[in-house]
């Protein structure tokens, strides 16, 4: 079902323009971790994955697993996320049992829509790092550029074009071995170490995204919501 509705609208939205999606493994557990600039970005990230001969599972806000939708996104295996309650840990389970069975896993460490007034990525979160940390998958970093013309959640406008271009880059895997290393060698994951992880990955994204822009990303990085800047627990050269 989500292979007749969401090829065509795809097809009718975006013009994609992949660049190495052969870099995601065609087979074992993936981690591919991506920016976020615009709630219909995970239709153009699900193409590249399915053309690459993979099936995604995302993780995504709880609040859109209702009625039919949620019925269908579960269906389709997609994993709620339920944020700052008891069941957030379910979350991180199904994520690491689908890594550990050879599945692709779509994460978005900001957690929502970039609020950066320029979409560059905000502020992560650092459920990436504890997947990334604990489970054995390959983990891909994932620039994407484009679905915000169509989607403007800033502006909350909608632009219904037909073949808006939508830049993908896929980068090498992220070596984590050092990182792995030290999360293994015994006592729980600390801050710093969860930090660290995600700076690494989102600093590659960052990267990879200033290759797609023709820029090079700025130095501070923007605010989750609800956060001032003085808030910020590093910028964009702990990467």
């Amino acid at each position: 079902m989500c292979l007749w509705v969401v090829w065509p609208v795809c097809a009718l939205l975006y013009d994609l323009r992949l660049r190495h999606a052969e870099r995601i493994p065609a087979q074992g557990g993936v981690l591919l971790v991506a920016n976020h600039v615009s709630v219909l970005d995970p239709l153009a990230c699900a193409m590249l994955v399915y053309d690459a001969g993979r099936v995604p599972r995302f993780l995504a806000k709880h609040a859109v697993f209702t009625g039919l939708a949620g019925t269908i996104l579960r269906s389709a295996g997609q994993i709620p996320v339920y944020r700052g309650t008891s069941a957030a840990q379910s979350s991180m389970n199904a994520a690491e049992e689908a890594l550990a069975a050879g599945e692709v896993v779509v994460i978005y460490p900001e957690g929502s829509v970039t609020r950066d007034p320029d979409w560059w990525p905000m502020e992560p979160r650092t459920g990436v790092a504890r997947l990334a940390l604990t489970t054995d998958a390959v983990v891909v970093p994932l620039a994407q550029w484009g679905p915000q013309r169509v989607h403007d959640y800033h502006a909350k406008k909608l632009h219904l074009r037909l073949r808006t271009r939508a830049d993908y880059l896929v980068g090498e895997p992220v070596d984590l071995s050092d990182l792995r290393a030290e999360a293994r060698s015994g006592g729980p994951l600390s801050s710093r170490l969860l930090h660290q992880t995600t700076d690494r990955l989102m600093g590659q994204v960052r990267a990879q995204l200033g290759e797609v822009r023709g820029t090079t990303p700025p130095a501070a990085i923007h605010p989750r919501p609800g956060r001032t800047p003085g808030d910020l627990p590093g910028a964009a050269g702990a990467a």
